[in-house]
Protein backbone atom coordinates (compact mmCIF):
# COMPACT_ATOMS: atom_id res chain seq x y z
CA UNK A 1 0.00 0.00 0.00
CA UNK A 2 1.66 3.13 -0.64
CA UNK A 3 2.72 5.34 2.24
CA UNK A 4 0.20 8.12 1.46
CA UNK A 5 -2.91 5.95 1.78
CA UNK A 6 -1.40 4.98 5.10
CA UNK A 7 -0.98 8.57 6.15
CA UNK A 8 -4.36 8.99 4.85
CA UNK A 9 -6.10 6.26 7.01
CA UNK A 10 -3.84 7.07 10.27
CA UNK A 11 -5.83 10.75 9.95
CA UNK A 12 -8.68 9.52 9.52
CA UNK A 13 -8.69 7.25 12.35
CA UNK A 14 -6.94 9.82 14.54
CA UNK A 15 -10.27 12.15 13.16
CA UNK A 16 -13.15 9.45 13.65
CA UNK A 17 -11.39 9.31 17.80
CA UNK A 18 -11.47 12.39 18.83
CA UNK A 19 -15.23 13.30 16.90
CA UNK A 20 -15.79 10.43 19.44
CA UNK A 21 -14.05 11.94 22.46
CA UNK A 22 -16.15 15.05 21.88
CA UNK A 23 -19.25 13.15 21.52
CA UNK A 24 -19.18 11.05 24.29
CA UNK A 25 -22.09 9.73 26.03
CA UNK A 26 -22.44 10.66 30.30
CA UNK A 27 -22.59 7.71 32.01
CA UNK A 28 -26.31 7.31 33.82
CA UNK A 29 -26.17 7.96 37.64
CA UNK A 30 -27.45 5.63 40.08
CA UNK A 31 -28.45 5.53 43.84
CA UNK A 32 -26.43 3.79 46.22
CA UNK A 33 -28.76 1.47 46.76
CA UNK A 34 -29.27 0.72 43.10
CA UNK A 35 -33.27 1.57 43.31
CA UNK A 36 -33.47 3.38 39.94
CA UNK A 37 -31.75 6.39 38.70
CA UNK A 38 -30.95 9.83 40.55
CA UNK A 39 -31.09 13.15 38.89
CA UNK A 40 -28.44 15.65 38.93
CA UNK A 41 -30.28 18.85 41.32
CA UNK A 42 -28.41 21.75 40.74
CA UNK A 43 -27.62 23.34 43.95
CA UNK A 44 -29.17 27.24 44.71
CA UNK A 45 -27.19 30.61 44.03
CA UNK A 46 -26.61 33.15 41.77
CA UNK A 47 -24.40 33.37 38.89
CA UNK A 48 -21.40 36.07 39.13
CA UNK A 49 -18.51 36.69 36.97
CA UNK A 50 -16.39 38.01 39.80
CA UNK A 51 -16.33 34.61 41.56
CA UNK A 52 -17.53 31.10 41.95
CA UNK A 53 -20.04 30.25 44.28
CA UNK A 54 -19.42 27.32 46.55
CA UNK A 55 -22.05 26.01 48.56
CA UNK A 56 -22.46 23.40 51.50
CA UNK A 57 -22.93 19.59 50.27
CA UNK A 58 -27.02 18.93 51.19
CA UNK A 59 -29.21 15.70 50.88
CA UNK A 60 -30.64 17.23 47.63
CA UNK A 61 -27.61 15.60 46.00
CA UNK A 62 -26.99 12.53 47.99
CA UNK A 63 -23.88 10.00 46.84
CA UNK A 64 -24.46 7.70 43.86
CA UNK A 65 -22.94 5.44 41.21
CA UNK A 66 -21.48 5.91 38.32
CA UNK A 67 -20.98 2.32 37.14
CA UNK A 68 -17.99 0.98 38.66
CA UNK A 69 -17.24 4.39 40.79
CA UNK A 70 -18.68 5.81 43.85
CA UNK A 71 -19.56 9.39 43.96
CA UNK A 72 -19.56 12.17 46.65
CA UNK A 73 -20.79 14.98 46.43
CA UNK A 74 -18.86 17.49 48.41
CA UNK A 75 -19.79 20.87 47.46
CA UNK A 76 -22.48 22.80 45.59
CA UNK A 77 -20.71 24.83 42.66
CA UNK A 78 -21.99 27.79 40.20
CA UNK A 79 -19.54 29.68 37.67
CA UNK A 80 -19.89 32.13 35.47
CA UNK A 81 -16.46 32.66 33.48
CA UNK A 82 -14.53 32.93 30.17
CA UNK A 83 -13.62 29.97 28.48
CA UNK A 84 -9.58 30.27 28.62
CA UNK A 85 -8.79 26.98 26.75
CA UNK A 86 -10.77 23.19 26.39
CA UNK A 87 -8.92 19.87 26.24
CA UNK A 88 -10.92 16.78 25.32
CA UNK A 89 -9.36 13.45 27.14
CA UNK A 90 -10.26 10.09 25.63
CA UNK A 91 -7.29 7.65 26.24
CA UNK A 92 -6.75 8.56 30.26
CA UNK A 93 -8.33 6.68 33.20
CA UNK A 94 -10.85 9.45 33.92
CA UNK A 95 -12.27 10.30 30.54
CA UNK A 96 -14.59 7.56 30.81
CA UNK A 97 -16.06 10.11 33.40
CA UNK A 98 -15.06 13.43 32.31
CA UNK A 99 -13.80 13.62 28.22
CA UNK A 100 -13.32 17.18 28.26
CA UNK A 101 -11.45 20.17 30.61
CA UNK A 102 -12.22 23.75 30.92
CA UNK A 103 -9.63 26.33 31.74
CA UNK A 104 -11.55 29.37 32.76
CA UNK A 105 -11.33 32.59 34.16
CA UNK A 106 -13.18 35.04 36.47
CA UNK A 107 -13.01 38.31 37.46
CA UNK A 108 -10.06 40.55 36.24
CA UNK A 109 -8.97 37.26 34.26
CA UNK A 110 -12.11 36.87 32.46
CA UNK A 111 -11.13 40.19 30.85
CA UNK A 112 -9.41 39.47 27.22
CA UNK A 113 -6.90 42.26 27.49
CA UNK A 114 -5.14 40.05 30.72
CA UNK A 115 -5.83 36.58 29.46
CA UNK A 116 -4.67 36.91 25.99
CA UNK A 117 -1.24 38.51 26.88
CA UNK A 118 -0.82 34.79 28.30
CA UNK A 119 0.33 31.89 26.66
CA UNK A 120 -2.46 29.23 27.71
CA UNK A 121 -2.27 25.72 27.07
CA UNK A 122 -3.59 22.14 28.96
CA UNK A 123 -2.35 18.88 28.70
CA UNK A 124 -2.03 15.75 30.95
CA UNK A 125 -5.40 17.25 32.78
CA UNK A 126 -3.16 20.38 33.68
CA UNK A 127 -3.41 23.71 33.25
CA UNK A 128 -0.43 25.79 31.95
CA UNK A 129 0.21 29.41 31.17
CA UNK A 130 3.42 31.66 30.80
CA UNK A 131 4.04 35.54 29.73
CA UNK A 132 6.65 37.38 28.00
CA UNK A 133 9.80 39.68 29.02
CA UNK A 134 7.09 42.68 29.65
CA UNK A 135 5.94 40.15 32.64
CA UNK A 136 2.37 38.68 33.95
CA UNK A 137 -0.57 40.96 33.02
CA UNK A 138 -1.90 40.61 36.65
CA UNK A 139 -0.24 39.68 39.80
CA UNK A 140 0.42 35.67 40.05
CA UNK A 141 -1.70 35.42 43.39
CA UNK A 142 -4.62 36.69 41.31
CA UNK A 143 -3.95 34.81 38.14
CA UNK A 144 -4.32 31.75 40.72
CA UNK A 145 -7.43 32.85 42.51
CA UNK A 146 -9.26 34.34 39.23
CA UNK A 147 -8.78 31.07 36.73
CA UNK A 148 -8.56 26.89 36.96
CA UNK A 149 -8.26 24.15 35.29
CA UNK A 150 -11.63 21.87 35.59
CA UNK A 151 -12.80 18.35 34.94
CA UNK A 152 -16.19 18.43 33.68
CA UNK A 153 -18.37 15.19 34.68
CA UNK A 154 -21.79 15.66 32.59
CA UNK A 155 -24.78 14.44 34.19
CA UNK A 156 -26.58 13.63 30.99
CA UNK A 157 -26.53 13.58 27.24
CA UNK A 158 -27.51 16.93 27.07
CA UNK A 159 -25.24 18.57 29.43
CA UNK A 160 -22.65 16.27 27.24
CA UNK A 161 -24.22 17.61 23.97
CA UNK A 162 -23.76 21.42 25.49
CA UNK A 163 -19.79 20.67 26.38
CA UNK A 164 -19.09 19.70 23.08
CA UNK A 165 -20.46 23.20 21.87
CA UNK A 166 -18.10 24.98 23.88
CA UNK A 167 -15.09 26.78 22.42
CA UNK A 168 -12.30 28.92 23.56
CA UNK A 169 -13.19 33.02 24.02
CA UNK A 170 -16.74 31.96 24.98
CA UNK A 171 -18.39 32.82 27.94
CA UNK A 172 -20.13 29.55 29.96
CA UNK A 173 -22.27 29.07 32.89
CA UNK A 174 -22.16 26.09 34.82
CA UNK A 175 -23.79 24.71 37.99
CA UNK A 176 -22.99 21.31 39.67
CA UNK A 177 -21.62 19.57 42.54
CA UNK A 178 -17.43 19.10 43.18
CA UNK A 179 -16.86 15.15 44.02
CA UNK A 180 -15.04 12.74 45.45
CA UNK A 181 -15.08 9.25 42.49
CA UNK A 182 -13.90 6.62 43.93
CA UNK A 183 -13.59 3.31 41.38
CA UNK A 184 -13.96 -0.35 42.76
CA UNK A 185 -10.71 -0.57 41.31
CA UNK A 186 -9.14 1.70 43.72
CA UNK A 187 -8.48 4.57 41.72
CA UNK A 188 -9.31 7.78 43.27
CA UNK A 189 -10.44 11.34 42.06
CA UNK A 190 -11.44 14.46 44.38
CA UNK A 191 -11.93 18.17 43.75
CA UNK A 192 -10.27 21.08 45.01
CA UNK A 193 -12.22 22.87 47.46
CA UNK A 194 -10.34 25.76 47.16
CA UNK A 195 -9.82 28.76 44.67
CA UNK A 196 -6.51 29.51 45.95
CA UNK A 197 -4.71 26.88 45.27
CA UNK A 198 -2.61 25.76 42.11
CA UNK A 199 -0.45 22.51 41.04
CA UNK A 200 -1.26 18.62 41.77
CA UNK A 201 -5.10 18.26 43.52
CA UNK A 202 -5.80 22.01 42.47
CA UNK A 203 -8.27 21.65 40.16
CA UNK A 204 -12.13 21.28 40.09
CA UNK A 205 -13.90 18.08 39.54
CA UNK A 206 -17.60 19.18 38.73
CA UNK A 207 -20.59 16.70 38.17
CA UNK A 208 -22.25 19.24 36.17
CA UNK A 209 -26.18 19.58 35.83
CA UNK A 210 -26.53 22.63 33.75
CA UNK A 211 -24.28 24.16 31.34
CA UNK A 212 -24.98 27.05 29.09
CA UNK A 213 -22.39 28.89 26.68
CA UNK A 214 -22.26 31.88 24.16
Amino acid sequence: MPRWLWFLLAASLGALLWAGSRGASAPIAARVDGDGPIRCEPPPGKFDILAPLQTPATAAMPPFRLGPHAVTPLAGFAIEARVLGREDYRFDRGAALSPTDLALGWGRMAREEHYRALAISQSGRWYHYRWGSEGPPLPLEEIIRSSANMHLIPADEKVAAAISRVRPDQTVRLAGWLVEVQGEDGWHWRSSLSREDSGDGGCELIYVCTLESW
